[in-house]
């Protein structure tokens, strides 16, 4: 049994164990700390106190009694604009719901935890290794949960690949071209860094998505959770044991209904529909609309 192989087992072992204690809604407590940074960035531009300095991921402070910064450090935004956390909040709110309906709470909260901990031992390892050449606070200025973030988007292109969205609400791309581009970006990245002699700015950027080059590229247990497996096996269950169709005056009825664009089982049979649970109500929606729809309150 290989160690990857062996991983996802023993992964299978702990959500039977403690998955009864994952944090459902994640995403909403990551994006909430993430509002609380925002509100400690603007206030330390009208008080003049570096309120965030206190809660960066700086080894050498956190080596000297500041544990806080253990956990801190992940409240703090990536970047500070205004549109770029307007788009963020949207944007991975999403992603962050789709993947822990797709995967379950237990297995989104592993992929998480398990980039902020590859963080953390990437920044202790560069401290280790260069601490004494570089100066105090770099390396919580290098260290950040972009690149974890950037995590959650690969993974959602991974298990949605042609789903396509709008650049800059404009220009339709599927998420495959786009996760493409930006590890070609992120490899060009980390190769400059190698090749300047600043390897200590790459082992961040290599800390955070190793989580996700184990979960989707050096093993293949996570397939039975890519939607085009699901879809493919619920295809070879309907066919095996094809329901049975009720008629009313010689007329098909139809059992299933999208509550957005009309189509039922019966005009687009390769079409799947579910329920909405943030919605009041039975609404029914089809798989190009369940993630998209707004929501009936």
């Amino acid at each position: 049994m290989s160690f990857f192989t062996w991983r996802f087992t023993l992964l299978d072992k702990l959500e039977k164990k403690f998955g009864r204690y994952a944090i459902n809604n994640l995403i909403v407590y990551l994006l909430g700390g993430y509002a609380i940074g925002y509100l400690l960035y603007f206030g330390q531009r009208f008080t003049g106190v570096p309120y965030l300095n206190f809660l960066s991921l700086e080894p050498y402070y956190i080596l000297h009694g500041q544990i806080w910064r253990l956990i801190s450090w992940v409240i703090i935004p990536p970047d500070t604009s205004i549109i770029w956390a307007v788009i963020m909040f949207m944007l991975y709110y999403q992603l962050g719901q789709t993947l822990e309906r797709t995967w379950g709470a237990f297995r989104f909260n592993v992929y998480i935890f398990g980039g902020m901990v590859f963080t953390l031992l990437g920044a202790f390892i560069t401290y280790f290794i260069y601490g004494g050449a570089l100066p105090v606070g770099y390396i919580g200025q290098i260290t950040s949960t972009y690149y974890i973030n950037l995590s959650i988007f690969l993974a959602f292109s991974t298990c949605f690949p042609d789903m396509q969205v709008l650049l800059y609400f404009i220009i339709p791309i599927k998420m495959k071209w786009m996760s493409i581009f930006y590890l070609v970006i992120i490899g060009y990245e980390v190769v400059r860094y190698c090749m300047a002699g600043a390897f200590f700015a790459a082992v961040p950027v290599i800390a955070s998505l190793l989580n996700f080059f184990i979960f989707f590229m050096m093993t293949r247990n996570m397939s039975r959770f890519n939607p085009k497996d699901i879809h493919r096996r619920n295809e070879f269950k309907r066919q095996a044991t094809p329901p049975r169709t009720q008629y009313r005056d010689g007329t098909p009825i139809a059992r299933h209904k999208c509550a957005v664009c009309g189509r039922t089982e019966l005009t687009n049979p390769g079409l799947e529909f579910r329920f909405c649970s943030k919605c009041n109500g039975n609404y029914e929606y089809c798989s190009d609309h369940l993630f998209t729809h707004n929501h009936i309150r």
